[in-house]
Parts: C-alpha cells; sequence; structure tokens
C-alpha cells in the first residue's frame, strides 16, 4: 500500500528574545513574531515562525535556553536580548559575553542570525546608553549577523505604540517592529518551498 508523500515542514524561524518578543501583556496574536509570521506569509515566504520569547529574561538566561532553541532546528534566529541586563545595570562586558557565547553558538550550528539591538531610557547617561548600544553593532560585525541597531525604531514618536508601562509594545507596536526587522530579514530568506 502506498502512502501519499507528506509535505514537508516549512523551515523554522525563531524569535528569541525577552518580554518585547513573548508579548508581555498582549493578547494572542499580537506580538510581533505573529505579525511577523503573517508579513511572510502575505510576501510568500514559507516559514513558521516560532516565539521562544520568555518575559523578564536577561542574556544570561539565553545562553541557559540555547540548547532548546538549538533543538527546535531552526533556519533563522532573531535574537532580541539586553534590555533587561541594562535595565538592571548589570555589567556591559557580562552581556557582551552572553550574547557572543550566544551567536557563536547559533553560528556554529549554521544558523542564519538576526540581532536586534535596543536603547536605554535617557536617565542611565549618555555614555553608558552609547557603550549599551557599540555592544549591539560590535557584536553583528563581529558575528556577520544582519543587524537592526534600535527595535523601536519605527515606534518613536508615534501614538499608541507603547503600553502605559512605557516598556513594551502594544499590538500596533509589535506590527511596526515585524515591519522593521523585516527588510534585515528578507537577505536571510529564501522564497518558496
Amino acid at each position: 500500500m502506498a502512502f501519499p508523500a507528506l509535505a514537508a515542514d516549512p523551515p523554522r524561524l525563531v524569535c528569541f528574545g525577552d518580554s518585547i518578543t513573548a508579548g508581555y501583556g498582549l493578547q494572542t496574536g499580537q506580538t510581533y513574531p505573529d505579525a511577523l509570521q503573517r508579513k511572510l506569509d502575505q510576501a510568500g515566504y514559507h516559514y513558521k515562525v516560532l516565539n521562544q520569547g520568555i518575559s523578564g529574561a536577561t542574556s544570561k538566561d539565553a545562553v541557559a535556553e540555547l540548547r532548546a532553541i538549538l533543538q527546535l532546528h531552526p533556519r533563522v534566529v532573531i535574537v532580541e536580548f539586553g534590555g533587561n541586563d541594562g535595565l538592571r545595570g548589570l555589567p556591559l562586558a557580562e552581556t557582551r559575553k552572553n550574547l557572543d557565547a550566544v551567536l557563536t553558538a547559533l553560528e556554529d550550528a549554521h544558523v542564519k542570525v538576526l540581532l536586534a539591538g535596543i536603547t536605554l531610557p535617557p536617565n542611565y547617561g549618555p555614555d553608558y546608553i552609547q557603550a549599551f548600544a557599540d555592544l549591539f553593532r560590535d557584536l553583528a560585525a563581529k558575528h556577520h549577523a544582519a543587524f537592526v541597531p534600535m527595535i523601536y525604531t519605527n515606534l518613536v514618536n508615534v501614538p499608541g505604540t507603547i503600553q502605559p508601562d512605557g516598556i513594551h509594545p502594544t499590538a500596533k507596536g509589535s506590527d511596526l517592529i515585524a515591519g522593521a526587522l523585516l527588510p534585515a530579514l528578507k537577505p536571510l530568506l529564501a522564497k518558496g518551498r
């Protein structure tokens, strides 16, 4: 008895990050990974977007979760960590070491990477904020990763994109984040099946 050939599962695109990725305060379907899935589908890219966001996670947590991410056998991973490190005032050297370990492990597994950076509130001071931004830029260059320096770039001064906590995106904000990531992401993707 012959069995019909099963369609191959689409390649996986993993969104690996903190509460911005997880969708803190949002309803099902309102996260940026959800918006990214819709945008990829509309553009004819056949990927399965998996949300592996962990609210409250730091770059140290990212290192701890690496094995689970690699077991998903992703084709592409968006790495979005560091905001909680900065908000907690963790040493930049520690954040750099942790993110470097994450990017190295993904690189060694031949996974394509998009590194998403973020900034900190002005009260952290211009020197710390600049050093924080440089950390992402340096790591992206070192690992030849696709890079979006500021994941919130399209949200600045747009009403209704940030929740009342002043930190997390709304559904509208999540859609704008997906739109900001897409141009850097497309060169990593293959069209068709």
